[in-house]
């Protein structure tokens, strides 16, 4: 949620903001004279309430002194009665405001790139292991065994996408084997990592009410992408995310504390409604998914080293598994709704010669914090927003298919990431297993 007296007094500013957003200057003409009525709304039933005092001290005097008051209690009952049709008047303008705001994204840092989709993305680096050779672009074309992650785990009898489709629809799959016992050791290793990093461990609820869909920025604007309880105000997360900044929803948190790191592996459900056709197959987009989630909470002041931090935090995870990517800054029109600046991760991909989202990283300053009342005292002792900040750690299952990918060998097999090892008994490669 933005902040209405910065938009009040900054029309101008905040408009070609917004329009950098995607936002035209009449919405937000539209909200600040709505506030205006609201808020003229509240400064007449104050004065009713100033005048309606003022009667009942007369009404009072009148009657100590056993003189006839009728005149003013008909006065009063006619206040009461404005005072009455001005509250509801308040609370019909008030809904319009809190709805119309809600539908308004972040705004863009100052540096983030200003352009209107994923076109006027800027990269910010590449990273590539030393002895990788299938780097992006080192082959004019790929060669004829390199086979898609999909192609591969299915020939190795550890992705069923049949059989997922079969019980569940479409884009649902089973792990299966080595497949079950890789995807584990992914996320296993990605939370030994983080953990390290100084985040703390949960395990979230993966159902969350309206409220909490609210406070992060999923609701009320893209309610048609999530798997909702049938008959209950309650929704499947679309990552976990949003149980963990939830997690101080409506606290003041003691300013020492401060900067706070959460970490959660969780599954994640989303209908991808706007995604026909995209990735069909595969693990890249599904409708039930892994992620490790990295939540921090922190001071203004920190967020954008943080900021940093976090990203380095995900990069760590693909440098440790070999895996070569690069990262992006977004421009405005690909960011999230709630990001205020957003670096992407994305992997190679070597099948498709193309660099695939694996992480995305977004600071979102106060505003989710506005919208779930997330508060720490300053050195004055005056209570302010902290600035919120979340990133994958990464998507579990796109991990998997990035090692599918890169680490696949002429013969079918696939070479296990060393750091993995460990986290499957010595296990050194995954070979072909019988389809069960």
């Amino acid at each position: 949620m933005l902040d209405m007296k910065y938009l009040r007094k900054n029309e101008a500013e905040a408009a070609q903001r917004l329009l950098d957003r995607g936002v035209p200057a009449e919405k937000l003409q539209e909200l600040l004279a709505l506030d205006q009525e609201r808020r003229e709304a509240i400064q007449q039933v104050e004065n009713l309430k100033a005048q309606r005092n003022a009667v009942s001290d007369k009404i009072a005097y009148a009657k100590r002194n056993k003189e006839d008051a009728s005149e003013a209690i008909a006065a009063m009952q006619q206040v009461g009665a404005d005072i009455k049709a001005l509250d509801s008047q308040q609370a019909i303008l008030d809904d319009k405001v809190q709805n119309l705001a809600a539908h308004l994204p972040n705004l863009a840092a100052a540096e983030v790139p200003v352009g209107p989709d994923e076109s006027a993305n800027v990269e910010q680096r590449v990273w590539e292991p030393v002895d990788y050779d299938m780097r992006p672009h080192a082959l004019s074309e790929a060669p004829s065994w390199l086979k898609a992650h999909y192609e591969i785990g299915e020939a190795l009898g550890i992705l069923d996408f049949e059989r997922g489709a079969k019980v569940s629809g479409a884009r649902f799959l089973y792990y299966v084997g080595d497949g079950a016992r890789l995807e584990r050791a992914v996320y296993n290793f990605m939370l030994d990592e983080h953990r390290q990093e100084g985040y703390t461990e949960m395990i979230t609820p993966i159902v969350v009410n309206d409220t909490a869909m609210f406070g992060t920025g999923q609701y009320p604007k893209f309610q048609d992408d999530a798997y909702r309880v049938a008959g209950l105000a309650q929704t499947y997360i679309p990552t976990a995310e949003v149980p963990l900044t939830n997690y101080y929803a409506g606290e003041t948190l003691p300013s020492e504390d401060l900067p706070i790191k959460f970490t959660a592996l969780s599954p994640s459900f989303r209908k991808e409604a706007g995604a026909a056709g995209k990735d069909t197959r595969g693990l890249i987009r599904l409708h039930q998914f892994n992620k490790v989630e990295m939540v921090k909470f922190t001071k203004p002041e920190q967020s954008y080293a943080e900021l940093e931090s976090m990203t380095a935090n995900a990069e760590n995870i693909l440098q440790k598994l070999g895996l070569p990517y690069h990262v992006i800054m977004l421009s405005t029109g690909d960011m999230g709704f709630s990001a205020a600046k957003t670096y992407d991760i994305e992997v190679w991909m070597p099948q498709q010669q193309v660099y695939r989202e694996i992480s995305s990283v977004s600071n979102t300053e106060d505003f989710q914090a506005r919208r779930m009342h997330i508060t720490y005292r300053d050195d004055n002792d005056k209570l302010q927003l902290v600035h919120t900040l979340n990133g994958s750690g990464l998507a579990v299952g796109r991990t998997v298919a990035a090692i599918l990918e890169n680490y696949q060998n002429e013969d079918g097999t696939v070479t296990i990431p060393a750091a993995l090892r460990p986290y499957m008994g010595g296990q050194e490669t995954l070979t072909a297993t019988a389809h069960y």
